[in-house]
């Protein structure tokens, strides 16, 4: 990424986290991170400080059975655990935070499948 993307990208990030702070209502966040060859999500408790739970595609459980952890298969696969582990962690309500990506494709698949889990955004 160029110097101007980054910062572009970074403003977005701080515009959408800004945003979720005020609607959120101390409801946890669910952060998703991806990258080229990976995606992440985990839900953080921004009032403790703490993250709650975490998921990713490197997960030995679904490591096993992806082909690429970079594709909406694996996002589709990290969202119904996130909302497994984020329902037996007792969160059933969350704000999701996609950070500076577009809501489209990977991020899109991992928002759907934890709404099938169970998770409330």
């Amino acid at each position: 990424m160029t110097q101007k993307s980054t910062d572009l990208f970074l403003r977005r990030r701080q515009r959408v986290r800004r945003k979720l702070h005020h609607a959120g209502n101390g409801r946890p966040r669910l952060s998703v991170f991806r990258s080229s060859k990976h995606i992440y999500a985990q839900v953080i408790d921004d009032a403790a400080g703490r993250t709650l739970v975490a998921a990713s595609s490197l997960d030995t459980a679904l490591k096993a059975n992806l082909r690429t952890g970079a594709d909406i298969t694996a996002a589709g696969a990290v969202g119904k655990l996130i909302a497994e582990r984020a329902k037996s962690a007792g969160v059933a309500q969350v704000v999701f935070d996609r950070g500076g990506y577009l809501f489209h494709g990977r991020v899109k698949a991992l928002a759907d499948a934890a709404r099938e889990g169970g998770l409330d955004f």
